[in-house]
């Protein structure tokens, strides 16, 4: 028998059980209820059955059972099919295809000349090759002298919580100190600085290639600063042989052996770091690569100009080292002398390494326009010069103001940590980004600006034309042809006259290229429209907007675009020229232009989340003391009113005693000492007790006695005592 308690309960949940099934099954027997049955299609009914079943047998089911048939299943369960009626319906060819759908799903909604533009590289990771090796330097040396070494050369001891900076300028007072620490700075700089670097050289040298012929390659590299070989490892890997181009996107696979380059040359004065960048390559297979380390640039290494095509002249992070304008200008000299075909610059990105960079865009380009005017013998059809990237124009720097620039032209470029990087910094954090500007300067004319717009339209565009289409095309009837019914519309097209070839959509975009603006701060992204900054062909910043009435495809682009990038699309509107100020008053109104760049969270460097938690705690505190500070002062506000009431009420008082009895007025306030006493209280306090003589010495004449109680308007707790006599009586 059951408890009076529990079976009604279990009558109700018999007849829920008996609804469902009487739904899943039949609908006859409960046709006298209110709601009236459904007369359910049969495969739908059977449907039914088959979910009332899977539910019914949940219960009995374990994941974990022994027997397979008793395991429970998924609601939704897949059966294998036949493998030959697979084949039947997808070939191999056609799965190869579907995946490579999916990979390029997105890039496939970008416009061609968008996707040209952007920047391609999400994170860079050090080949496996250049990670063992580093690997071997750093086993062989002192770990807690490693880490130590690296804070000291790349960190500010008076921050407590110092960032961590790729920069390395280290000044030894004598040849001993040098000779001590030469060797333990320069694995310092391997295990710290050297990925850092990479990751910017990689960046750049990638974009280059882009922009560049696709034929375009290097076979000798002259190095000018080279420190620990950084662009050996970054220039070969970005250059491998036509056979391993294919196999390129994997990173782990790069070998120095499978590049391009057949010579590099480094050259750089720091003992130091050039023996630690020898050390890097003892163990590695080089192939048919020859690499030698030099003081200084020598005569015997310059080539002629028209034979340069395939010579790369590197300096990264290397004009921020020079102390003087005139060794910088030394070493510019020597890099234009050398013959290079295309020369790229890198430093910091900082208002220093800006400035150096700027600098020697400036010289560089007076050096081509130099030639031009007095052309060099032998030089053939090789004459002057101009930029490349990331500048669309060959004029003067809209940010550069000498001695006085407040933004910075750089860019950023994550780097995924590896081991030994965490481990030195003991940091746990998996990723860092490398800030940096940069110029590439190629010899030659500009290339002429053309006025073609090829590839931009996308997926995203097609879609809204082909809407576009339909909406515009009448509704016709169905026609009946051979295996069912067609309605006679023919898809878009592709407007007359675009290049459908790859190679020749690419041709095109690249020199279209030249003249696109460089998005030089990052986009602000609102919900109807995009703001971009861009240094354009004019050689001004100016702003576009990008409205979500302009199209879909340049909508669309215009999201997904990211600081660096060249942006294919012109604005809806005219665009607005941003003059940056040099000079500004205190006090003065806002002067046209002086938002330019103003970005949250534009810094070159990713936020901290161990900063930003620590700027947010500081907040916190500084509400919490300010809430603290205004209970206080409302406090001491209302203590202030209430004695000043008081006051008030105290003078009411006087006043009125004065008019009433101005005897007693003036007795009330006669001054005199309270603390006085008479010859003779002071004789008495002689012959009295100790109590008695405090309790007369603490006794002030004209107050009430304190052994009494104030009177209140409710009685006291122990009542009054009427039979209190003073201690001492009056004299």
């Amino acid at each position: 028998m059951l408890r009076s308690g529990y079976s009604r309960p279990l009558r109700i949940l018999c007849r829920q059980v008996e609804a469902v099934a009487a739904f899943s099954s039949t609908a006859i027997p409960f046709s006298h209820q209110p709601n009236a049955p459904l007369d359910l299609d049969p495969s739908f009914r059977e449907l039914l059955k088959d979910v009332e079943m899977s539910l019914l047998r949940q219960a009995s089911r374990h994941a974990t059972a022994p027997n397979p048939h008793a395991r429970a299943h998924r609601e939704l369960e897949i059966y294998p099919r036949d493998p030959a009626e697979l084949d039947v319906h997808f070939g191999e060819d056609d799965l190869e295809a579907t995946e490579d759908d999916v990979s390029s799903g997105k890039e496939g909604r970008k416009s061609p000349a968008a996707f040209f533009g952007s920047q391609r590289i999400g994170q860079v990771v050090l080949p496996l090759e250049l990670q063992n090796t580093v690997s071997r330097l750093i086993a062989e040396s002192d770990k807690n002298a490693l880490h130590n070494d690296a804070k000291r050369l790349f960190t500010h001891e008076s921050d407590k919580d110092a960032e961590w900076k790729a920069s390395y300028d280290v000044q030894y007072k004598s040849w001993k100190q040098s000779s001590r620490h030469a060797e333990r700075d320069g694995t310092a700089f391997a295990s710290v600085a050297l990925p850092s670097h990479y990751a910017a050289i990689v960046a750049v040298l990638d974009h280059v290639k882009r922009r560049l012929e696709p034929d375009w390659t290097i076979e000798r590299v002259i190095d000018w600063g080279s420190g620990t070989g950084t662009g050996l490892w970054a220039s070969s890997y970005s250059f491998p042989k036509q056979a391993y181009q294919d196999n390129y996107a994997d990173a782990d696979d790069a070998q120095l052996s499978r590049s391009t380059v057949s010579t590099y040359l480094g050259i750089d004065r720091r003992e130091g770091l050039v023996n630690i960048g020898r050390r890097l390559v003892e163990d590695v297979e080089l192939g048919d690569m020859n690499i030698s380390w030099r003081k200084s640039f020598q005569d015997s290494d310059r080539i002629d100009p028209s034979q340069g095509g395939a010579t790369l002249a590197l300096s990264a992070f290397m004009l921020s080292s020079l102390s003087h304008d005139h060794a910088r200008k030394n070493l510019l000299r020597e890099i234009w002398e050398s013959g290079a075909g295309v020369i790229v610059l890198i430093d910091h990105s900082s208002r220093e390494g800006f400035e150096n960079i700027a600098e020697a865009r400036e010289y560089l380009l007076h050096l081509g326009r130099k030639e031009l005017q007095v052309p060099a013998p032998g030089n053939g059809d090789i004459r002057g010069s101009h930029v490349v990237a990331p500048c669309p124009h060959d004029g003067a720097c809209p940010l550069y103001h000498p001695g006085a620039s407040k933004l910075v032209c750089g860019f950023s470029q994550r780097l995924q940590r590896p081991a030994f990087v965490r481990k030195t910094k003991h940091s746990g954090v998996g990723h860092e980004d490398t800030g940096y500007s940069y110029i590439v300067i190629r010899r030659g004319i500009r290339p002429t600006q053309v006025s073609t717009k090829v590839g931009r339209i996308g997926d995203v565009g097609k879609r809204e034309q082909d809407k576009m289409f339909l909406r515009e095309t009448p509704i016709s009837e169905l026609q009946p042809v051979e295996g069912g019914m067609s309605e006679g519309v023919s898809p878009s097209v592709e407007p007359a006259g675009a290049p459908i070839d790859t190679h020749e959509v690419e041709a095109a975009l690249r020199l279209e290229a030249y003249s696109w603006p460089r998005l030089v701060f990052p986009p602000l992204k609102r919900s109807g429209h995009v703001i971009l900054d861009g240094c354009t062909t004019e050689g001004k910043i100016m702003r576009m907007t990008i409205p979500k009435s302009q199209g879909k495809q340049p909508y669309y682009d215009a999201r997904k675009s990211g600081w660096g990038d060249i942006f294919p699309h012109e604005p809806k509107n005219k665009p607005q020229v941003r003059s940056l100020p040099t000079t500004k008053r205190e006090g003065s109104a806002p002067i046209k232009g002086d938002d330019i760049g103003k970005r949250r969270g534009a810094s070159p460097q990713a936020a901290s989340y161990h900063k930003l938690s620590k700027e947010i705690e500081e907040q916190k505190r500084r509400k919490r003391r300010r809430a603290w500070l205004l209970h206080r002062r409302h406090l001491r506000r209302t203590r202030q009113a209430e004695l000043e009431r008081k006051f008030q009420c105290m003078q009411t008082a006087m006043e009125t005693l004065r008019q009433v009895d101005p005897k007693l007025y003036l007795e009330a306030n006669k001054e005199e000492d309270p603390r006085a006493r008479s010859k003779a209280q002071a004789e008495l306090a002689k012959t009295l007790r100790v109590p008695e003589r405090k309790a007369l010495e603490s006794r002030v004449r004209g107050l009430f006695p304190r052994e009494l109680r104030i009177p209140t308007d409710t009685p006291s707790r122990d009542g009054w005592n009427y039979d209190w006599t003073p201690v001492v009586p009056r004299v």
